[in-house]
Formats: C-alpha cells, sequence, structure tokens
C-alpha cells in the first residue's frame, strides 16, 4: 500500500461518498471508484457500501477511520515545509461561519495580494461541534464559539454588540427610537445557527418582564437582514452586519435596542494539527486583519 492510497482512504470515509471524495482530490469520480476498488482488495473489506441513496462505513472501515487520519495528518506534517513562499501557495481552505456575507470579499481580497492561489469555500455553521475541524472538513470555524473541547484552539478576533434593525419607513420607527414594549410587541426574525428561537436578547427582555414572538428562524444573520428588508419583521443582529447590507444596497434602518445586551466574542477556531502549518497560519493571520479591519470600522462610524 502506498502513501496515496492511504490519502484517498482518508478522504473517502470523511466525505462518504465518491463523487465527494473525487472532488476533494482533484480527481474524477471513475479514478476515485478505481481507487475504491484498489483499497478494498487490499483492507479485505468492502469499506463503504451502499445504503438506499448514501454510502456508508463498513465497522472496519469505522475502526480505522481515526488512524488513518491521523497516519494522514503525520505525513502530511513531515513533508510539509517550515515555511514557505504565500505567492506559491495553491490551496482550498473551507471556513464554517454564519459572516461570510460580511468578510468573504474583504478576506478574499486580502489573501489575493499574498496568496492569489488559494480559493475559499464557505459553508453553513451547522451544528457548534468540533467533529468538523477534527474529521479535516473544515479548516476554521468563525463565529461566537462555545464549548468545543480542550484540545481546539480558539482565538477572539473581536468582540460585537447587538442592534435593532428595521425597513426603511417601518411603522416601528414612525416616533423616533422604540422603546422596550414596542420593540418586544413587534414581529421578529432571529438567525440562529441550531435553529433557536430564544437568545441573550430575551433574557434581557425578560429581566424587564417583556417577551417578544420570533416569526421566523433562519440560519444567517445575512438571511435575517434580506427577510428584514423585505417585511415588517425586526431583525436584531451585530451592527456590522447591518451596515455592510446598507451599504450594498438594502433598505435598511438601525436603531439601538432598548434592552441591555451583553457584548459576545467573535473568534476563530481550528485543530491543534495545524497550529505549525505555515499555509494555515497564513490563512488565520488574514481572517485576523479583516476582523481588526471591521473594527476599525466600526469604532469609526460610532
Amino acid at each position: 500500500m502506498d502513501i496515496g492510497l492511504l490519502v484517498a482512504l482518508d478522504a473517502l470515509l470523511s466525505e462518504g461518498s465518491v463523487a465527494r471524495a473525487a472532488e476533494r482530490m482533484n480527481l474524477s469520480a471513475p479514478a476515485m471508484s478505481r481507487t475504491l476498488a484498489r483499497l478494498r482488495l487490499a483492507v479485505g473489506d468492502p469499506l463503504l457500501v451502499r445504503a438506499g441513496r448514501r454510502m456508508v462505513p463498513t465497522p472496519r472501515a469505522e475502526a480505522m477511520r481515526e488512524r488513518v487520519r491521523a497516519l494522514v495528518a503525520d505525513a502530511q506534517g513531515l513533508l510539509r515545509p517550515d515555511s514557505l513562499d504565500p505567492a506559491t501557495l495553491d490551496r482550498r481552505f473551507t471556513l464554517r461561519t454564519g459572516f461570510a456575507g460580511t468578510i468573504a470579499a474583504d478576506l478574499l481580497a486580502v489573501l489575493r495580494r499574498q496568496a492569489p492561489n488559494v480559493t475559499l469555500r464557505f459553508v453553513g455553521e451547522g451544528e457548534e461541534t468540533a467533529d468538523a475541524l477534527r474529521d479535516g472538513l473544515v479548516d476554521l470555524d468563525i463565529g461566537v464559539i462555545g464549548a468545543m473541547g480542550p484540545e481546539v484552539r480558539v482565538q477572539t478576533l473581536y468582540r460585537e454588540t447587538f442592534a435593532g434593525v428595521v425597513r426603511r419607513g417601518h411603522p416601528l420607527l414612525s416616533e423616533g427610537c422604540p422603546d422596550a414594549a414596542s420593540y418586544a410587541a413587534a414581529a421578529h426574525v432571529t438567525a440562529s445557527r441550531r435553529g433557536r428561537t430564544r437568545g441573550p436578547v430575551d433574557d434581557a427582555l425578560e429581566r424587564m418582564g417583556l417577551a417578544r414572538r420570533v416569526d421566523l428562524v433562519v440560519p444567517d444573520v445575512h438571511a435575517a437582514l434580506f427577510a428584514a428588508a423585505q417585511t415588517d419583521l425586526v431583525a436584531t443582529v451585530p451592527p456590522t452586519a447591518a451596515r455592510h447590507a446598507i451599504e450594498l444596497g438594502l433598505a435598511l434602518e438601525i436603531f439601538p435596542l432598548p434592552a441591555a445586551v451583553p457584548e459576545v466574542a467573535v473568534a476563530q477556531a481550528w485543530h491543534p494539527r495545524h497550529d505549525a502549518d505555515p499555509a494555515h497560519r497564513i490563512l488565520r493571520d488574514c481572517v485576523l486583519a479583516v476582523a481588526r479591519r471591521l473594527t476599525q470600522q466600526r469604532t469609526n462610524s460610532a
């Protein structure tokens, strides 16, 4: 067995799909199918079997998964240079965040100046766990990072506040900024990676003896802003994202919340196997640079 088969096996077990594993390794689907056949012959096990429209790992494959991933990571670390010229870097990074609409263009612009051959792939936030980082499906997780376990590295990028956002001409602002009772009585849209209707805003209102009604739950802040721009729903989002949407042409108005909601820390998280990877360090440094720029812009507009 050669190291290429181990890399292919890692891709197949991580993706659970011949087509997605082929894309990950820049191969055609027929070529990856032939590689899977070689692996089955070498291991003496089917490894992946069809279950309806999906492929699922066999017990032998499940038992091998972590060892294969560790072997591939060790081999890549052994052969990876201690330093590199960013101009020669040719790599695709996968980032999981609900702030893609806020940072994607700026991050790509920063990377283009340093590492013009890098490709960014943003995926939805999904469950707030370390599994995707641990499995190598995601290179960076950016957002309000909860408990992910002691093995995950977390770096705070900036601290974010919240503001109310409504469409231009919304009746809620007809007499100026609303009080807490008017704000709570409105219909709301909220952004939640887990589909939750309750958050820090509700805790703040509850302390005032109030409650709001959430009519719509969407997966990220930009979906919430688009919904607010087209309806009478009230969005409560970071003002950085709201100002960015206004700059892009959404007819929105921002108002201060009539309730004391604590700040949250926006951070980037990664698996420690990337600590010494110079390419990954370039990505993290660029994300930090974009975050600092956003913080400066927020300070200047305050």
